[in-house]
């Protein structure tokens, strides 16, 4: 998984005395409730009818063990016990304390997590699928585009009062599982006859009140030119999107209204007009993101084991918990396991502060001490030999 370097921890803890600051000043009356509401809502914090929610940002769903061990702690001392995985790879607490949150971002920001930009109208968190870097059939791994874009969106000052929340999803395998097409912008990595890796950008997808299915916006983008053409799509849409109305402020809405020859046509004049050395991106570059991703260090193992294949035979609930819940792997006598947050009398993707810490154990024990958080709010030990 992602490895934080210093640049990475010192934003994260400057953005925590920042807030506490913020928190400090609208206690004390000297900010209003306008003005917080902006501020908060960057650090993930939502107002809802009984208490604060906070969102932690779990970018493209990676956790360690030991940093989903700091989530059950965050419950246990901060909320009532459990946490709620969400449909975007992130988590919530749904029961915090306005004058406990700064000492919550500290502890989360001494695990490598913070809570930058999980709500407001900003860049949302990137999702990617939560099999991405082990998938046997992906062409590329997703993630390390994705942690080029979250860096690259991370207050940025241009992008974080859009018109309204801007949600991204990379995928690099031919099934979509990473739900690309409902996704403000949705990309799809794949190769091309010579093996060059290109970019199909699909833009206009959405759930909601009012759902759309994207639509494609550009069938070949070079990767090198990814941010420069993410930046014409957000910069059509911080200057046309509507701000009158947040049920009609995303961007689906403002595709479905030009239509899309017409929004692809601004997209493309404002690409032209970004000179290309500001945000292309270069090999040296996506070498250096992908060395912060630590290898895991896989055993030579067969594909075959005829004691578990007798097992898997002989016991027909086991084969059917198989068939559900276990992945191929990239690496021969390897597979990713899910476990299931859905089961009789709990809300799906709520994890207790002890399940967590036993989903921790097991990751450490079984595998490499890594937990995956998947859209369909489960969780998946992603290298079980």
């Amino acid at each position: 998984m992602y490895q934080y370097d210093d640049y990475d921890r010192a934003l994260v803890t400057e953005r925590v005395a920042q807030f506490r600051d913020q928190v400090e000043r609208y206690q004390a009356g000297q900010l209003s409730e306008d003005e917080f509401l902006p501020l908060r809502l960057q650090n993930g914090l939502y107002l809802q009818k009984h208490a604060y929610m906070l969102r932690v940002a779990i970018p493209y769903g990676v956790l360690s063990a030991n940093q989903l061990r700091a989530l059950a702690q965050v419950s246990d001392r901060f909320d009532k016990g459990y946490g709620h995985f969400t449909t975007r790879q992130n988590i919530q607490f749904n029961w915090v304390k306005l004058p406990e949150v700064p000492d919550l971002l500290a502890y989360l920001a001494e695990h490598d997590m913070h809570a930058i930009q999980t709500s407001g109208n900003v860049v949302r968190n990137v999702t990617t699928e939560a099999f991405a870097g082990v998938a046997a059939d992906e062409v590329y791994d997703p993630r390390i585009f994705a942690e080029i874009i979250r860096q690259w969106s991370t207050i940025n000052p241009e992008f974080l009062f859009l018109p309204r929340k801007f949600k991204i999803a990379v995928n690099a395998s031919e099934e979509d599982r990473a739900a690309v097409r409902i996704h403000d912008v949705g990309l799809y990595l794949f190769r091309d006859s010579e093996g060059e890796l290109y970019f199909k950008v699909m833009v206009g997808g959405g759930l909601g009140r009012t759902p759309f299915i994207s639509q494609v916006l550009n069938e070949k983008l070079p990767w090198r030119d990814l941010l420069t053409y993410l930046e014409a799509v957000l910069r059509v849409f911080n200057r046309y999107g509507r701000r009158d109305s947040k049920y009609k402020a995303r961007i689906k809405i403002l595709v479905n209204t030009l239509g899309i020859d017409a929004f692809k046509a601004e997209v493309e004049q404002e690409f032209q007009q970004i000179p290309k050395d500001i945000n292309g991106l270069t090999e040296s570059e996506l070498s250096r993101i992908a060395s912060q991703f630590l290898p895991a260090v896989y055993e030579t193992l067969g594909e075959t084991d005829l004691e578990f294949a007798t097992h898997l035979q002989n016991n027909e609930a086991f084969s059917d918990w198989y068939d559900l819940n276990v992945r191929s792997h990239k690496v021969s006598g390897y597979r990713s396991v899910v476990i299931s947050t859905k089961f009789p009398n709990n809300i799906p993707g709520d994890v207790t502060s002890a399940q967590m810490r036993g989903i921790a154990d097991i990751a450490e024990r079984f595998g490499f001490g890594e937990v995956r958080v998947t859209h369909e709010q489960n969780l998946v030990l992603p290298d079980i030999p």
